[in-house]
């Protein structure tokens, strides 16, 4: 994928849609999420309205030839607590079209540009163990890990591990 057809923006409500269903398209592979139904838009709505530009921004990507979103990415609180205001989680979805294609690697490095600015000094990734292409991705820019939590979750029966990968950012 060529990067330089591509604008990263803050979302708006109007792209919420767009936002749900990248999301939804990895429900099914139980690879990315630990949601086992489909979501709507009305159950990202709270979720959505967390995020603000100065310090927990939603953007998405749109490919600029057709302003067709391909993919967003988000900062979130982690734990909800005021100490922890200088760290943050990361999400990053992608459409089915664009994986395995360098996107991921692009936001990632964006994401950790971007930090300084944002007052995040601790990124955080949630991935379950068994996702190994977004552990590779997360430890080829330096995350290590901070946290794993054995049989946390089940997905089809199966019960998976949950790695927390972090990284501090140099400010």
């Amino acid at each position: 994928m060529n990067n330089s057809n591509l604008i990263i923006r803050s979302a708006g409500l109007d792209d919420l849609p767009a936002i749900v269903s990248i999301y939804n398209s990895t429900v099914q592979s139980r690879m990315v999420t630990a949601d086992t139904q489909f979501v709507t838009v009305e159950d990202k709505l709270a979720w959505f309205h967390e995020h603000n530009e100065e310090r927990r921004p939603l953007w998405v990507v749109e490919e600029a030839e057709t302003r067709t979103v391909c993919a967003w990415l988000s900062f979130q609180s982690f734990y909800g607590r005021p100490a922890y205001e200088a760290t943050a989680e990361i999400s990053i979805y992608l459409h089915e079209s664009t994986r395995g294609n360098g996107l991921g690697a692009y936001l990632l490095g964006k994401s950790l540009e971007a930090c300084p600015s944002l007052h995040i000094e601790n990124l955080l990734g949630f991935i379950f163990a068994h996702n190994v292409p977004s552990l590779r991705l997360f430890q080829k820019f330096g995350f290590e890990k901070w946290g794993y939590l054995p049989q946390v979750a089940e997905l089809e029966g199966i019960k998976r591990d949950l790695v927390i990968l972090g990284r501090k950012i140099n400010m």
